[in-house]
């Protein structure tokens, strides 16, 4: 098994799957493939749909299937990875059998590089059972080698209330103090007008915010791309955060403008509908290869 290790980097990747659209996996793995990544993903959950549509159908895997999956790859020898990335968990006992699985991930590799969307929630409001807080806070944070929050997920795994930048560098700080080696705010508030700001810190070196514009519509699957990104990024540039984040952030700008551009010409006035709002990965492939860099990062003084 050996053999992998002089292959192109490998990524498992667990998170949800939508039959239409781009979150989850969905949302993740194309991007990862076109920039150079074999991905194996697992699907946590197979629906129609996400759950913005009016109509969700599917199905939900159930630990014991997860288990099977994971034992096939391992007796086939073929469980060597140089990254592992999750997102959406659906309950407490499904987020505990990922900690068990990263321990024996990195078992075979000790050198593997944890990303951890720890989706939660979003303006203020939890969208899963409450009880997978502290599964996140205590058992998989601290495993993580990257942990790529919004601002209410920080907020919830340090404790910490953000209401500027000092406080999101204290919540940043907190969440280092887990173990985490590099924490990104994937986006937050603290911008002024139609801007959100983006925050990347990594432990005991650089810090650097990006701000960018804020579009009148409500995308889903974001948090998944970029989450994606910026694992890919950091292993093409060597862990330079800033370039990262600018990469990071240059791509996921140019994929939402274009999506909102294109729903905006079919649907020109009140709010946009799922159907219309589907990120477009797959028409921004170059974007995604070669993202042109439009906004810098700036360095911030750590507390």
């Amino acid at each position: 098994m050996n053999n992998f290790c002089e292959l192109s980097p490998r990524v498992l990747s667990i998170q949800s799957h939508v039959v239409h659209g781009y979150v989850g996996n969905k949302s993740a793995v194309f991007p990862l493939q076109v920039l150079g990544f074999e991905v194996d993903s697992i699907n946590t959950v197979q629906f129609s749909t996400h759950t913005a549509y009016k109509h969700i159908k599917g199905n939900v895997l159930k630990n014991e299937e997860l288990e099977e999956l994971m034992q096939g790859l391992i007796l086939n020898e073929v469980d060597y990875y140089t990254h592992f990335l999750t997102g959406y968990s659906r309950s407490p006992d499904s987020l505990k059998q990922i900690a068990e699985i990263i321990k024996k991930l990195r078992k075979k590799n000790p050198a593997l590089v944890y990303v951890c969307d720890p989706v939660m929630g979003d303006n203020g409001q939890m969208y899963v059972p409450e009880e997978i807080l502290p599964v996140y806070r205590d058992i998989v944070v601290p495993l993580a080698d990257i942990l790529t929050p919004n601002q209410f997920e920080a907020e919830l795994l340090s404790g910490l209330k953000i209401t500027d930048l000092n406080g999101a560098l204290k919540a940043i700080e907190a969440l280092h103090n887990k173990g985490v080696k590099t924490v990104v705010l994937s986006s937050t508030d603290l911008g002024v007008d139609d801007a959100i700001i983006a925050i990347a810190s990594t432990k005991g070196g650089s810090c650097y915010k990006i701000e960018m514009l804020k579009q009148d519509a409500t995308f889903t699957g974001t948090g998944d791309l970029f989450a994606s990104l910026f694992l890919a990024w950091s292993h093409k540039t060597n862990n330079d955060v800033k370039l990262t984040l600018e990469k990071t952030i240059a791509t996921l700008q140019s994929i939402v403008l274009d999506t909102f551009k294109k729903a905006r010409a079919i649907q020109p006035t009140g709010k946009i509908p799922p159907a219309l709002i589907e990120l477009r990965l797959i028409q921004n492939k170059s974007t995604i290869e070669d993202p042109i860099i439009e906004i810098n990062a700036v360095k911030v003084n750590p507390l």
